[in-house]
């Protein structure tokens, strides 16, 4: 009797541990609305072992793909209500609740990653970040949705003359929808869950996005024609809801931010090393691939900086582009 008292013992103590350490974990809900084989998925992972690591168990990280929670807009909405503690989030859809994030969006803004990069995780990157406690987040770092090309079903694309009356699917952002009217396209702006279904039932002719984004979807499967355009740099941001934020103590807090720091930096590295390896899949898959002289492209969106200059400041555009 005493042996098996003794066991009985043990294994009420056991579970005694076992349910106290699972009570004092936070468990923090991170979402993104791409699959398991993207770059933000990378980000994510990476997140999650630096947060778990580092806090000793005391927060874990559950990951929501696919849009499980909700497309990008939803996440943003639900993250102002605590509702989603974090999300991996596309530039783009920022600018519908804060207007000045879009100057990152404007054609042919940044030349090179290591541009892009500079001006992101300097001061004028910082003080994005901090604004958006104003609208119920906390921006942690900048990843990556990376340099952005277009797709198509229907011809090969050299010049803007070559993009008239195309049927383009874009971010629900306006500064794209601009761009891309300026360039002669129809423009279509969709959440990126309803347009793979229209690229599949052929009611919109193409896309943009980086090539990462064309191989892990399997873009090829309806898109014939890829055009190196790189005609805008998307950054992604990981962000959290300033409810999640405040209630983690400094610590924790310091953790999750470094965590988002390391994420950021895996992301990037992830895109930059894989570039010529989804250039060559995708030829390899029978995407016919052009690679347009920018200067025309350049010229014709032209009146979009004028647009957008007064709402942006010129000072910040040009701050921009001389990094």
């Amino acid at each position: 009797m005493r042996k098996f008292g003794s066991v009985a013992a043990l294994a009420i103590l056991a579970l005694a541990l076992v349910c106290g350490t699972s009570a004092a974990a936070t468990d923090i809900k991170l979402a993104h609305v791409v699959n398991e084989n993207d770059a933000f998925h990378v980000c994510a992972l990476k997140f999650k072992e630096v947060v778990e690591a580092e806090s000793g168990g005391e927060l874990t990280v559950s990951i929501y793909p696919n849009a499980q929670l909700g497309d990008e807009r939803n996440l943003l909405e639900s993250m102002r209500m605590g509702v989603v503690d974090s999300a991996i989030i596309t530039g783009g859809p920022i600018m519908n609740f804060m207007p000045k994030f879009g100057v990152f969006d404007l054609p042919f803004l940044f030349s090179t990653p290591e541009q892009a990069y500079r001006v992101l995780d300097g001061e004028i990157g910082k003080k994005m970040l901090e604004e958006m406690a104003q609208h119920g987040w906390k921006g942690l770092a900048y990843g990556e949705r990376g340099f952005r090309n277009l797709t198509n079903s229907k011809h090969p694309v050299s010049t803007p003359e070559d993009m008239k009356g195309l049927k383009i699917r874009l971010m629900q952002n306006p500064v794209y929808v601009d761009s891309f009217r300026a360039l002669g396209a129809n423009a279509v702006p969709m959440a990126w869950t309803e347009a793979l279904t229209a690229l599949q039932q052929g009611a919109i002719d193409g896309q943009e996005n980086p090539l990462n984004v064309i191989v892990s979807f399997n873009l090829f499967e309806s898109q014939k024609y890829l055009a190196i355009t790189r005609h805008a740099y998307a950054p992604n941001v990981i962000m959290m809801s300033m409810k999640t934020w405040e209630k983690l103590s400094p610590e924790l807090q310091s953790i999750v931010q470094d965590a988002a720091v390391k994420a950021a930096e895996a992301n990037r590295t992830y895109d930059n090393e894989k570039e010529a390896e989804w250039l060559q899949f995708l030829k390899d898959k029978g995407m016919e691939v052009t690679t347009p002289d920018t200067a025309a492209f350049r010229e014709a969106v032209k009146p979009v900086y004028e647009k957008y200059e007064e709402e942006f400041g010129k000072e910040l555009v040009e701050a921009i582009l001389a990094e």
